[in-house]
């Protein structure tokens, strides 16, 4: 039963981080407005994605612009779209092996030696992905905390954390944090099943006892004739 919750959630931490590393790539609030010194106009909101750019203008409307080129993009925020591509795939197919995996899937048979591994590797993908998650936000974060101090860069180039950066380090904790629930379902299920043929149950004890006891030995038999 504790192993049925434990799978439970699981699968629910992995699907909540498979949602939000969607959510964190297709986000366009990796870097926003810093509204500092002479910087101080508050009515329009700068937001740079990964595909976008975005300006609102006194929370009223707002207009987005795509990319043109990849290569416009600075050095972390281009690494950060691949790591990001790669980890919702790798999100995607985690989940759907611990949907396999699970006890109450019937799909993949009643071996649960099989079911075992798959959810073993399944954890092994969550925890991957969340580091794969983890590399380009932290990444970005540091090149804008670096720029922000930074007293070469202009003030209007200035920008602060945004709310992608915050999901993206809460996404890769859920991911990480639910991989590792998958690892402790495997070795839970490795413990009980060695410790379950280790040790003979009291009636296949009992038997051998009696057989032993019924059948003489080749010695006694000796002795009679």
């Amino acid at each position: 039963m504790a192993i049925h919750a434990l799978e439970i959630a699981g699968l629910f931490l992995g699907g909540v981080g498979m949602v939000g590393t969607v959510a964190v790539t297709v986000m366009p609030q990796w870097r926003v407005s810093a509204f500092i010194e002479n910087n101080i106009v508050v009515f329009e909101n700068f937001w740079e994605g990964l595909w976008m750019n975005c300006v609102r203008q006194a929370n009223i409307r707002m207009q987005c612009k795509i990319y043109d080129s990849l290569l416009a993009l600075s050095p972390d925020l281009q690494a950060a779209r691949g790591l990001m591509c790669a980890a919702s795939v790798m999100s995607f197919l985690a989940f759907m092996m611990a949907i396999l995996g699970m006890k109450c899937t019937r799909c993949t048979g009643d071996n649960e030696k099989v079911k075992a591994h798959i959810l073993l590797t399944a954890g092994i993908i969550f925890i991957i992905t969340g580091m794969l998650v983890l590399i380009p936000v932290s990444w970005v974060a540091n090149a804008i905390i670096r720029d922000f101090y930074n007293p070469i860069v202009n003030v209007a180039q200035k920008r602060e954390l945004g709310e992608a950066l915050y999901l993206g380090w809460t996404t890769a904790l859920v991911l990480i944090v639910g991989g590792a629930l998958f690892c402790c379902i495997f070795c839970c299920n490795e413990k009980s099943s060695s410790y379950r043929y280790s040790i003979p149950s009291h009636r296949t004890t009992q038997r051998s006892y009696h057989m032993e006891k019924k059948s003489p030995s080749v010695y006694s038999r000796s002795q009679y004739v």
